[in-house]
Formats: structure tokens, C-alpha cells, sequence
């Protein structure tokens, strides 16, 4: 389902201190790169009822939330599983994280945090990796491993979907 979408441009300029601006990526993007003044649930948390509680302690205006993500992807996805359980428009920031930085908008930042994509290709990489020295070394069904790996980054660019980065996203150094 689609759902309505704003420009970031447009966001900031009506920007108000109750606004409710909710960010669905995990714990290690938002020390990277934040938007000041969010609420932070990351999506594989997402809650219609633990969303409306964080409004309530935040003092936010609940009527519209808007919905921010890293490129635009889990926003939707936060969009389709809230719609119909919150008594609010939900509204999508348009090209996430990245398109709030290409807006030029001032974000306050982290350093030396690792965003979830570059933990993924990380993983992904040495999982392969594995599985070709494991193949050689051990017993050729290893080269399965990498095998498995490279269908998974296909599925993960066809479909936008990334098990491993919704796995990679629940560790314990990225909460």
C-alpha cells in the first residue's frame, strides 16, 4: 500500500516542537546520523501500542506521524503495519535519512558508528569467503555456504527485503 509522502524540504519548514516525527531504522544508524528531536522505535520493535505510548511520555502531537527510515523502504513497511491500528495520518518522509541529508538539512551525527548495510556486507563477504576456504580446505559442500549467501543477496536486490540485515539488526551492538 502506498502511502502519502512529504519532501524533507517541506517537513523542516513546517516543523513544529510537537510534531511527531518517528524513526524506524535501529539503534546503531540513529548514533550515526539523527534527526533531532525524534522518537526512535526501530521497526522490528514497531508497535501500534508501544508507539502510542511513546507519544504520550513524549508530550507529541499524535493527530499525523511522520515516518523516517534510512532510504524510504522501512518507512512503507512501518506505514502498512500501523495503518488501520492508530488513529493517525501517517505520512512517509520521502528518501529517509538520505534524502533529509541531500536536502541539505543539518542532522546531528555520531562517529565511528557502522551502519546496518555495511555490517551486512561485511557478513555477507565473509560468509563467502568462509565457504570458499571451507570448500578447498574441508569438504566441497562448503562451497554450498557461498552459494546460499550469493541467493540471498539476490533475493535481498529483487525484492528490497535483506533477512540477514533484519537479523544483523536485533544483535545486541545495534540496540
Amino acid at each position: 500500500m502506498s502511502h502519502k509522502q512529504i519532501h524533507p524540504q517541506e517537513l523542516i519548514t513546517n516543523k513544529t516542537a510537537d510534531m511527531c516525527i518517528l524513526d524506524v531504522r535501529t539503534a546503531a544508524e540513529i548514533k550515526a546520523a539523527h534527526l533531532p528531536g525524534c522518537l526512535h522505535i526501530p521497526l522490528h520493535e514497531l508497535t501500534a501500542e508501544r508507539l502510542q505510548d511513546e507519544i504520550a511520555k513524549s508530550g507529541k502531537n499524535g493527530s499525523c506521524v511522520y515516518l523516517l527510515c534510512q532510504g524510504g523502504k522501512r518507512a512503507q513497511m512501518a506505514a502498512d503495519q500501523l495503518h488501520g491500528k492508530i488513529d493517525a495520518e501517517l505520512v512517509v518522509i520521502e528518501g529517509g535519512i538520505n534524502g533529509v541529508k541531500a536536502a541539505n538539512i543539518p542532522l546531528n551525527e555520531g562517529n565511528g558508528v557502522m551502519s546496518l548495510e555495511r555490517q551486512v556486507r561485511i557478513a555477507a563477504g565473509f560468509l563467502a569467503l568462509i565457504g570458499v576456504v571451507l570448500g578447498f580446505q574441508v569438504d566441497t559442500n562448503f562451497f554450498l555456504l557461498s552459494g546460499f549467501v550469493g541467493a540471498g543477496l539476490m533475493f535481498a536486490g529483487i525484492t528490497d527485503t535483506c533477512m540477514m540485515g533484519m537479523l544483523i539488526a536485533r544483535m545486541p551492538w545495534n540496540r
